[in-house]
């Protein structure tokens, strides 16, 4: 009895788990309708047709030409169907486009501007250009370049380059600057005047001596002809005259009149240990060389040469009664 009473529950719970399992299990989607995770697939596979974008043209969606391209013809159908173009020799564009033309590479030989090619134009790019040496330019891109700073004495800090311009270094106080230019200035004078003073001893020390015990009077008498000596002819005197010179002062009244060395060395080698004969024989020479003034020239430079003795001696030779 106790089994017959367990049977009906079992075989009801039996029946209601057979009825679970048969329902059908709910749909996770609805017919005719697509889900939204296949709509955003199908959405990212129409929009990865334009590789470079799109753009609207006659309520159509049309894909962008490629840098370096132009548009010859929009879409019609598709919206990659357009045609089009690369751009010609000495234009480009840069990016995608629906241009009907290309621009105009930039051109870096304008006049003044001191620009040179850095890269060539491309179909999809635009040329570059760069600043020439020794030039500078701080704005991007760059019209125009200015030459860089020179630096003075100072000396450069940074170098110029081709975006900053020359840094020098802090200028030089002025104060020690003219104190350079006052030390080089007076090291010239001082340096002139040695070697004027040095020249003036040269030339002072070449001159004969003079008689230093003359007073202003015999100064005086140097630089003109005794009183009474005229422009006399000196030939009839030339032996008084010599033995009065003797060599020595012979030898330089010649030299001092710019008689040849050779004619000089040539006199005292024809009569060898007889200076009255050289004295005489040179003597000659030189009254034949001034001729009329040869009176007035000899007592001149015995008088320039010191010899004032002398030369009124020889004064008093040609004043005398022959």
């Amino acid at each position: 009895m106790m089994a017959l009473k367990r049977f009906p529950a079992v075989f009801f719970t039996f029946v209601s788990a057979f009825c679970l399992l048969a329902l059908p299990a709910p749909s996770s989607q609805t017919d005719g309708i697509v889900p939204w995770r296949t709509l955003k697939g199908l959405s990212r596979g129409k929009r990865q047709v334009c590789v470079d974008g799109a753009y609207e043209h006659n309520g159509k969606s049309c894909c962008l030409c490629a840098a370096g391209m132009k548009l010859e013809k929009p879409c019609s159908v598709q919206p990659d169907d357009r045609q089009c173009k690369q751009c010609e020799p000495q234009t480009y564009n840069s990016d995608p486009n629906s241009k009907s033309s290309c621009e105009p590479c930039t051109s870096c030989d304008q006049p003044n501007a001191n620009l040179e090619v850095a890269e060539p134009c491309t179909p999809a790019r635009d040329t570059r250009c760069r600043c020439k040496k020794n030039h500078y330019c701080g704005t991007e891109p760059c019209k125009l370049c200015q030459p860089c700073k020179e630096c003075g004495a100072e000396g450069i800090q940074v170098a110029c380059t081709a975006i900053n311009n020359t840094f020098c270094n802090d200028k030089i106080d002025e104060r020690n600057q003219t104190g350079v230019i006052i030390s080089v200035i007076v090291g010239i004078v001082i340096l002139g005047a040695i070697i004027g003073g040095f020249f003036f001893w040269k030339e002072k020390r070449s001159r004969p001596k003079t008689n230093s015990g003359a007073g202003p009077q015999d100064q005086q008498d140097v630089e003109e002809p005794l009183r009474g000596t005229s422009c006399k002819n000196i030939q009839p005197y030339l032996p008084d005259i010599a033995d009065v010179l003797g060599w020595k002062d012979m030898k330089n009244v010649a030299m001092r009149t710019k008689i040849p060395a050779a004619t000089i060395e040539s006199c005292a080698l024809n009569h060898p240990n007889d200076s009255r004969e050289q004295t005489l024989e040179l003597l000659k020479i030189w009254a034949e060389k001034y001729g009329s003034n040869a009176s007035n020239y000899l007592v001149q430079n015995l008088q320039r040469a010191g010899k004032r003795a002398i030369a009124q001696d020889v004064s008093n030779i040609l004043n005398s009664d022959r």
